[in-house]
This record gives structure tokens, sequence and C-alpha cells, in this order.
């Protein structure tokens, strides 16, 4: 009987000991990216012999979510959550499980709250209360928790708080590179001001298995965005020597030189196929080089091929490739719907695929307010500033070309703000120019008042201003284009009023016009009265008040024009003169 009972020990440790292992099967080909099916397989069967394994449920549950590109599907959520929700119905109550709920919670509309809440009662349950690890929780509980932020845009999840936890795993957990890894991605998703210290964590991980090519691809990638060459070379070959099996080096490299050199971008591509999944999701790689090649229409046939065999639901970019395709035969049309079919999917967008689309629906007017918002979509998914600079200055001039100055207007307000504030002269020009073409006298004053006192010696300020001072009192009844003028022309005088003599005439001119044309007004008025004892109405009083204003200017053109012989002269004598005469007039009137 011993010797049964222990032949079953045996036979079970070693049919436990082939499960885990089939489990980090699963996970070490779910890390290759493109072997998704292969992963999903391995880890079915391992959760298949044991349905109630935490580590084979919450491990399938990610290869669910999980497809090619790291693209996440709605039905792979669902899924993910079926399986989870079924797990704790059968009593697998497991710290793990509530993580893979909460990653789910933050995929699923970043419902961090509740995603949190199951993180850090997972961390408690599984923090050690005796023992030389008293006090600290499950190093593997802290990077699942990691991974979850880790995952999906840089607007998904929380990579601040990831960062604390997977620190601390990492002083539980000293050679564990998964750690490393998680933390290198979320420091990606903070922006590219942090692309030194996710460089680092990738060292580190590196570090911990240098038989991986995963923190090599990673760094790879990092130089890849700033297109350094010689770097993301390194790196790449660098991952492909670590592990010659693991397929996203030979894409990267396929993708970098697909437009530099295409008979070398053809070598990587095929050795790509041969170690990735046999699927559709890698057919279309096929598909894209033919593109590349400037075989369109070959290309075009391929992507039919892959969707009569897929569907066009399961190869989401196929409809982008066919845009692609049309957009270089010729057929605009066919371009544009695609790309929009594309977008409308919400799959797998990427930063260059924004720029096909602004290009191709600004061939059709009426499209500005769809195209901005692709250009507001790649804002919000796109961590290089300087690429989000680029996206807002293709909205202000996609609403310029449509002359929808205030839209254009807003749009070049946020390029300001996004700068923190600074402004070249450039930026005052247009800025300036914008808010006058919406007509939006106010902000056109307020931003020539601020172009005039940073670049003084400037005259396009100075038009600018002039323009909007007129065009605030567009019939010359309310006067406020007198009081716009009259500050002009304290800053002219301020800054060098013999260089600015004739601007400051010309603005007299306007305001003496004004006067000219209020007093012609007032004295069509009923109401315009003086009595034969001197009294006057109101509306008399305005007269004269307006005609003694009206004097202050013309006394100020004869100081600039003081020849007799000169004709700016001759009219302020002129004006002067009947200014008087009817100030002499109404101020002395007959008596009884």
């Amino acid at each position: 009987m011993k010797k049964i009972a222990s032949m079953m020990l045996v036979t079970l440790f070693i049919v436990q000991c082939a499960m885990a292992q089939s489990v980090q099967e699963g996970v070490k080909l779910l890390q290759a990216v493109y072997k998704n099916n292969s992963a999903k397989a391995v880890l079915q069967k391992a959760y298949d012999a044991n349905p109630k394994d935490p580590q084979a449920i919450y491990w399938l549950g990610m290869a669910l979510i999980a497809k090619n590109r790291e693209v996440l599907t709605k039905d792979g959520v669902s899924a993910a959550r079926a399986l989870f929700q079924k797990a704790l119905q059968d009593g697998v109550n497991d710290p793990l499980i509530w993580v893979g709920q909460g990653t789910l919670d933050i995929l699923d509309g970043n419902n961090l709250n509740a995603a949190k809440q199951k993180f850090e009662q997972a961390i408690t349950t599984t923090t050690e209360t005796k023992g030389k690890n008293k006090g600290k929780p499950s190093a593997a509980i802290l990077n699942a928790i990691g991974m979850a932020n880790a995952i999906g845009g840089s607007t998904v999840g929380d990579p601040l708080y990831a960062i604390e936890k997977l620190k601390q795993a990492a002083t539980i957990d000293l050679n564990n590179p998964d750690i490393y890894f998680n933390m290198g991605v979320c420091y990606l998703k903070l922006g590219g001001e942090n692309g030194g210290e996710a460089v680092k964590a990738f060292q580190e991980a590196d570090l911990r298995d240098t038989k991986s090519g995963r923190a090599k691809w990673r760094t790879g990638k990092i130089y890849q965005s700033q297109n350094n060459k010689e770097s993301l070379e390194l790196f790449f070959n660098g991952a492909i020597q670590a592990e010659p099996a693991f397929p996203p080096p030979y894409l990267e490299l396929f993708n970098y030189y697909a437009n530099r050199d295409v008979a070398k971008a053809k070598g990587y591509l095929d050795d790509f196929l041969k170690y990735a999944d046999k699927d559709p999701l890698n057919d279309f790689f096929y598909a894209e080089y033919l593109f590349r090649a400037g075989k369109y229409s070959e290309s075009l046939a391929k992507a039919k091929e892959i969707e009569a065999s897929a569907g066009l639901a399961a190869v989401p970019r196929l409809s982008l490739l066919y845009a692609y395709n049309y957009d270089r035969l010729g057929d605009s049309v066919a371009a544009r719907d695609n790309v929009v079919k594309f977008f409308n999917a919400k799959l797998d967008i990427q930063s260059p695929d924004y720029e096909l689309a602004v290009k191709l629906l600004s061939k059709f007017p009426g499209n500005e307010a769809q195209t901005v918002g692709y250009l507001e979509q790649a804002i919000g998914n796109d961590t290089s500033k300087v690429n989000q600079l680029n996206y807002m200055n293709q909205a202000a001039d996609i609403y310029g070309k449509a002359k929808m100055y205030k839209e254009q207007l807003f749009w070049m307000k946020k390029v300001v703000e996004f700068k923190g504030g600074v402004m070249g002269e450039g930026d005052y020009y247009r800025l300036t120019s914008a808010a006058l073409n919406a007509k939006d006298i106010p902000q056109t004053i307020e931003l020539a008042k601020k172009y005039m006192a940073a670049y003084p010696d400037k005259p396009q300020p100075y038009s600018f201003y002039k323009k909007a001072a007129i065009a605030s009192d567009p019939d010359t009844t309310t006067g406020k284009g007198v009081e716009y003028l009259q500050y002009v022309d304290s800053v002219y005088e301020a800054i060098n009023k013999e260089k600015y003599k004739k601007d400051i005439f010309l603005n007299e001119y306007y305001i003496i016009l004004f006067y000219i044309s209020k007093t012609n007004s007032l004295k069509k008025s009923p109401d315009f009265k003086v009595k034969s004892d001197g009294i006057r109405t109101p509306i008399v009083d305005q007269f004269i008040d307006l005609c003694q204003k009206g004097l202050a200017v013309t006394d100020s053109m004869l100081q600039k024009y003081p020849d007799p012989a000169d004709d700016n002269n001759k009219f302020a004598v002129g004006v002067k003169t009947e200014l008087q005469k009817n100030i002499d007039y109404y101020t002395k009137p007959k008596g009884k």
C-alpha cells in the first residue's frame, strides 16, 4: 500500500510539473507577440487538464485578450471576463484571478478605481504575516498588476502606480526579468522624456535573461522612434542573435527597410513569417510588402484573398491597406471610404495611419471636422510631444484652408498653450491674422497689443491692430474705432513720434472724419436746439464737445505738417475752420 501511495504521489508530482511547464511554455509563446494562436492552444490545453489552476486560468485569460500587434478586441475581453467569472463561481477565489479581473476593468473602459480595489485586495491577501518575508506581498502579484497597467495605449492604465508596484516587486524577487520589462513599458507610457528610464529597465531585464530577445527588441523600438539607425539595428540584431526564433525584431527591421531597401526588407519578412504563427494576420504583412514594393494591384489581390479567407473583422488593417493601394492607383474615393472604414473600427490604429487619413479626407471639402477628429485621436494616442504639436498645427492648417477661421484660431491657441505660452514672431503673426479673419475683434486687439510689445519695430502688429480698430465700428457710429486708434497713436508717439508721423496722421484723419460724421448726424436730430437766451439742449452740448475734440486733432495734424503749401496742412486748416465756425455759432447765439 505504501508503495502504491508513493507511486501515486510521484505521478501527481510529475503531472503537476508537466502542467506548470505547459503554462510557462504558453506564457513564452504569448510573449513572442506573433505566436498568440500557439500560446492560446497550449494554455487552453493546460486549462482543460486542470480548470481550477489559477495560473492556467489567468494566462489563458491574457491569451484571449491578445492578438497580433498586441491589438485588444471586445470579444477577447468578454471571453476573458467570462473565464474569470466562471473560476470564481467554481471556487477558485485566487488573488491572481482578481488581478485578471482588474486588468479587464482597465482594458474595458479604463475603470482604474475598480481595478485598484481588486489589486490592493490581492496585495493584502498575499502579504506574508510571519517568517522572513513578513510584511512582503507576492512579487508575482505585484508583477501582474504592473503588466495590467502596461497593456494598451498611453492613455490606458496608471503607469505611475504600476511602476511603484514593480519597484516593490523587484526588491522581493531579484531575478524575474518580466518585472523590469513591464516597468520599461510603463515608463514609455509616461512620455518621451522617460525613454532613458525605460532603457534602464529593459537593460535590467536583459541582464536577468540574456537568452531572451524581448528586452533588446523593446529597446530597439525606442531608438526606432528616434530614427537612430545605428542603435535600432544594434538592438534588433542583438535580439535576433539572443533568440533567433523570436519574431518581432524581424518585423521591425522589415518595416524599417521597407521604404529604404525593398530587397533587404523582403529577407527580414521571410524570416518573420518563418517563425511567426501561420495566421491571416501575419499573411497581411506579405500583402503590405507588395504595396511597399510598388506592386499595388498584386497587393490588392492578396488583401482580398486574406479577406475572403479570414474576414475583414479578423484583419482590421486590411481596410487601411486597401486605402493605401487605391490612393496610389488614383482612386481617391475608394481610398477615402476604406480609411474611414478602418478608423470606424477603432482597432490597431498607429501613428502613420493618421497621416494617410488626413491626406485623403483633405481632398474632399466638408470633411474638416472628421479629419480633425482623427488628429485629436492621434494627439491622445501619441506620446511624442513633437508629433502632438505637428497634429495640432495640421488641424489649424486644415481649418485655415477651409476658411473656417474660428476653428483655426481655436487650434492655434492650443498650439501656443501646448508650447507653454511661448510665442515667436511667426506665432504672433499667424494667431493675430487668424483672429482678424475670424472677425474676433477683441481677440485681435489683445493679440496685436502683445505683438506690438514683443516686436515694436515690425509693421505687422500695427497693421492688424488698425484693421481691427476700424472693423470694430464699421458704420462709424459707436466711436470704438476712435478709442482704439488713439491708443495705437500713443504707442507710436512713445516709440518714435517722428518716424510714425504719417501713420498717426492717417489715424487722425479717420478720427476727424468720425467727428465730422457724428456732428452732422447730431445736427439732424429734432432735439438739436439753442434757445434765444443761450440755453442749449444736451445734444447741442455733445455736438460742441465733439467739435472741440476735433479741433485738438486738427491742431495735432498741423504740428506734423506746418507748411501751408502741403495738402495735409490744407486739409487740416479747412476742417479746423469749419469746426471753429460751428463752435462759435452755437456757443454765441444772437440775443433777444
